[in-house]
């Protein structure tokens, strides 16, 4: 008899995803795609994901009575714990039932923990915040990492997988830990990626002959194969929004502070992308980095 037949095999978790941004709402549909159904909740009602199949929950509470675990991929923890409680809450929905809470959100390790600790005994959580951006998630080619126990993360990665690679790399707080690194690369390539394509223009050079040439070389990345047309045309229209850098950097000099870690370059990439929510770019991709770096300067790039 195989498992699919045997009665008292347990049966599948039922998944739910909550927040359905510009990761979100991909991963949604892969998660969708792979298991069947799914159920989901967000500020706004997502039409494609419904005529997809998607069972939509109008309230938190109504998300977590439909399912046994939830993806929450809200922008961080505040938007969570202000939907946890009251009769609409999460926790409303959930009970005295065993839940597996899955933190995708870009937050701090400590916050995460001390949630945790917050939370009833039978809620089990993992943090599980991914790289790769909006393409990675529409291709099912995201970097997940796990933070929690073995057990919690064995079956958070088997419920992640439709949507890349997931990898346990600590207890509870490691995958925030292993975003914050992420994020540190991220920053500092797109700024010095920004600031590289306006200083070939203002030089004569094209970006686009410039970053065919250097992107088979060490200057090349994702980063660049993601962004490279975005910076050459200069189309920053939002995605990956550049403001939400300034909490992920924040993050990662808390975790510099608590390991007493001495940065050197940490702290110009938070004064900078400061400095880009302080000009009003924060809303753009952060291929706004070209942009914020031709207004700093005094004059315009000289063209032929």
């Amino acid at each position: 008899m195989t498992p699919l037949d045997d009665e008292t095999a347990p049966a599948p978790a039922r998944l739910g995803v909550w927040g359905l941004g510009a990761m979100g709402a991909p991963m949604a549909h892969r998660l969708l795609a792979a298991r069947g159904s799914l159920t989901v909740h967000a500020r706004r009602r997502r039409p494609a994901l419904v005529e997809a199949g998607a069972h939509w929950a109008e309230r938190a509470r109504d998300l977590a009575a439909h399912t046994d675990a939830v993806l929450v991929m809200l922008p961080d923890l505040p938007q969570l714990e202000e939907h946890l409680d009251g009769p609409d809450g999460l926790l409303a929905g959930i009970g005295d039932r065993e839940f597996l809470l899955l933190i995708g959100s870009t937050s701090s390790p400590v916050g995460v923990r001390e949630l945790a600790e917050r939370l009833p005994d039978g809620i089990r959580v993992v943090d599980c915040p991914v790289s790769g951006g909006e393409d990675g998630a529409k291709a099912g080619r995201l970097s997940i990492m796990l933070g929690g126990s073995p057990a919690d993360t064995d079956r958070a990665a088997a419920l992640l997988a439709p949507c890349g690679t997931p990898v346990r790399l600590g207890p509870l707080g490691a995958g925030q830990v292993a975003k914050a690194c992420n994020q540190l690369v991220v920053a500092s390539t797109i700024l010095a990626l920004g600031e590289a394509t306006e200083l070939a223009a203002r030089s004569g050079v094209d970006p686009a002959t410039l970053w065919d040439l250097l992107g088979g070389g060490y200057a090349g990345s994702r980063l660049l194969e993601s962004r490279r047309e975005r910076l050459v045309t200069g189309d920053d229209s939002p995605s990956g929004i550049a403001e939400y850098m300034v909490k992920d950097l924040r993050f990662a000099a808390d975790i510099a502070a608590f390991t007493d870690t001495r940065p050197a370059l940490l702290p110009a990439l938070r004064a900078a992308f400061d400095e880009i929510v302080e000009r009003g770019l924060g809303g753009r991709d952060i291929a706004v980095t070209r942009r914020f770096t031709a207004e700093r300067s005094d004059t315009p790039v000289q063209t032929d």
